[in-house]
């Protein structure tokens, strides 16, 4: 099958579109044949080698989370899903591999394709769609009349935990450029912060939630925001010692992940604050919910642009640029 491998670390490294054989099945998966892909910024720090340590892959590898696409197989032990249905998924990590013509996927991390959607539609989804759920439902518990901030609101995941937050009924506030201003109010943001021209400390007080997808210094600044018993969900770092153990790292990875973290730990717990860290994890329950929503009209997805699958490495350089807004899609079959 075409899939575009990933040969070697490095930043703005290529990928080589090429032959590769195909995924072996195992009892528990579905072989799906991929329709689109969506490009995430995580498929850029794993080709610069930035998760080396927590997400050792072996190299030559096949880049690629997101996908939706047609089951032309299942395993042994499968039964939820059959030969024809349309699925979508986020891949488990090292199961990764959607840049491709076809990819194995855990049962339990698939789930049927939401029907309002388009293939392109569904393939920007998993990805973002998870992370919002896990970080504002499972780890936050958001709910009604709280007040949460959601940095860059005009991003995929942003984009997606604007509208997730606004369901649930909380206050919503994010940042963004002028230019995304309708965008965001369209998807029900209530407050929307110019970071060209204000600093969201001054702005905000006494949030509940604060979903933090942005450097140190606005890691700072969004504990000064929360209010006492307030939680703070980072995507972007540093991760806590709960995500090392939650993974099995080695004890050498477990030791630097603690002092990474250290720091804002120690002011979170003086301001009596939560701080949590998240990787999102594979969850086809989750995927289900969040269809749901989708079909009934509480979500719509995000597409900034559509790629040729041809145009990958194109696709993966204009996600890097940061000036998206929503999802990067490429278009398989």
């Amino acid at each position: 099958m075409k899939a575009f491998v990933l040969e070697r670390y490095g930043r703005q490294r290529e990928l080589r579109l090429t032959d590769v054989p195909g995924p072996e099945l195992g009892d528990d998966e579905v072989l799906v044949q991929v329709h689109a892909a969506s490009v995430n910024v995580l498929d850029a720090k794993l080709r610069s080698g930035e998760f080396k340590l927590i997400l050792p892959y072996r190299l030559p590898l096949v880049l690629g989370h997101d996908l939706a696409g047609v089951v032309v197989e299942v395993g042994s032990r499968v039964r939820q899903f059959k030969p024809g249905d349309e699925v979508y998924a986020r891949a488990d990590d090292f199961r990764i591999g959607s840049f491709a013509e076809t990819l194995a996927v855990k049962e339990a991390s698939l789930a049927l394709k939401p029907r309002s959607l388009s293939m392109e539609e569904a393939a920007s989804i998993p990805l973002v769609g998870l992370t919002a759920w896990q970080a504002l439902i499972e780890i936050a518990g958001l709910q009604k009349g709280q007040k949460v901030f959601i940095q860059a609101g005009s991003g995929g995941v942003g984009s997606f935990a604007i509208q997730l937050a606004k369901h649930v009924g909380a206050h919503v506030a994010t940042t963004a450029s002028g230019a995304s201003f309708e965008l965001l109010k369209g998807l029900g943001a209530d407050l929307v912060i110019d970071y060209r021209k204000d600093d969201f400390e001054k702005l905000l007080k006494d949030y509940d939630v604060v979903l933090h997808s942005q450097d140190a210094g606005a890691l700072e600044k969004s504990l000064r925001v929360l209010k006492p018993g307030g939680h703070l969900v980072s995507i972007s770092g540093p991760p806590d010692p709960a995500f090392a153990q939650g993974r099995d790292a080695p004890w050498f990875v477990k030791l630097i992940v603690r002092l990474l973290s250290a720091g804002v730990r120690k002011r979170a717990a003086r301001r009596r604050l939560r701080y949590a860290f998240l990787f999102m994890r594979a969850n086809g329950q989750q995927l289900r919910q969040i269809g749901a929503l989708i079909d009934a009209g509480a979500i719509r997805p995000v597409v900034d642009r559509i790629f040729p699958f041809e145009a990958t490495n194109e696709a993966l350089a204009h996600v890097e640029t940061g000036r998206a807004k929503g999802k990067v899609v490429i278009k398989v079959g």
